[in-house]
């Protein structure tokens, strides 16, 4: 755990220490009419993408790579479809290419979709006397989701914004253990959002039910930080869970151009049920928007 401790600080050190000599080099973008509480973020309405808006009008294109890195997944031999219900911790690694689209439908909604597809490898518990192999490895698809945004309540100088959101994630790979998802999975949720003179933060919650099992689970949850540096670097800072896997999650963007910008993002795991590292690398398109 100190390691993990000692890669999130220097993740953030350096985010920091590049965000603030990028702020010294670019000049910043003018000032327009937009509230100060706005100023992070902008008009747009939130996405599941980190630090991510989507304005009415606008498409957003996000293809990138997210590699998954985790010395202690549990399992258990039955999960896997063989005989035994006790927990075991294998090694696990995962790479997954994605595709993120995102439309602001008006100034109130916002829909998007992400699609994947993924490679994972996990290796047996030394310690599991089962007759599950050495060694399982699938490729195929991954998550296919859906979302819908819906804005609540304006923010304003004396209170925040709030949201709504509908998620569906539909079965694929139902025949795989490792990467299918069997059958359908729905979340309903909640964002707060409030901007501050020295950022915004964002407090979101939602509840899950699995058709597999018709379990009614809290989903996922999480509070995050963005600032808005310079007209051309923005930093991010959360901390997510779902249940008990909890991780910090940092990124930094660098809007490169007005229609594109680069995201930068590392997820490392504070709870022993989390992912230990998972980092992402992607550039964001923007196309239209007002």
């Amino acid at each position: 755990m100190n390691v993990i401790r000692e890669r999130c600080a220097a993740w953030l050190i350096g985010i920091g220490m590049l965000g603030a000599a990028a702020s010294l080099l670019t000049v910043p973008a003018p000032a327009d009419e937009l509230p100060s509480y706005l100023r992070d973020r902008g008009p747009g309405n939130p996405t599941s993408m980190s630090g991510t808006y989507v304005r009415k009008g606008e498409l957003l294109v996000y293809p990138f790579f997210e590699y998954y890195y985790d010395n202690n997944t549990e399992y258990t031999p039955s999960s896997l479809g063989h005989v035994g219900d006790q927990t075991f911790h294998a090694k696990f690694r995962a790479s997954e290419g994605i595709l993120f689209l995102g439309y602001g439908i008006n100034e109130r909604v916002a829909v998007e979709m992400e699609a994947a597809v993924i490679k994972a490898r996990q290796e047996k518990d030394p310690a599991d006397p089962s007759a599950v192999p050495p060694v399982i490895e699938e490729s195929g698809t991954g998550d296919v989701e859906g979302q819908l945004h819906v804005k609540l309540l304006d923010e304003t100088d004396h209170h925040p914004a709030l949201y709504t959101y509908f998620e569906a994630v539909s079965p694929q790979e139902k025949d795989k253990l490792l990467i299918g998802t069997p059958d359908w999975e729905f979340a309903l949720g909640a964002h707060a959002i409030r901007g501050y003179m020295w950022g915004t933060l964002t407090l979101r919650a939602a509840a899950s039910y699995k058709l597999e099992d018709k379990t009614l689970d809290m989903g996922e949850y999480a509070i995050e930080y963005l600032r808005s540096l310079s007209g051309r670097w923005k930093v991010y800072a959360g901390v997510e869970g779902e249940q008990s896997d909890v991780a910090l999650i940092a990124e930094a963007q660098w809007h490169f151009s007005r229609s594109a910008y680069l995201k930068l993002n590392d997820s490392v795991g504070l709870t022993p049920n989390a992912t230990d590292n998972a980092p992402e690398v992607g550039v964001m398109f923007s196309f239209g928007g007002k």
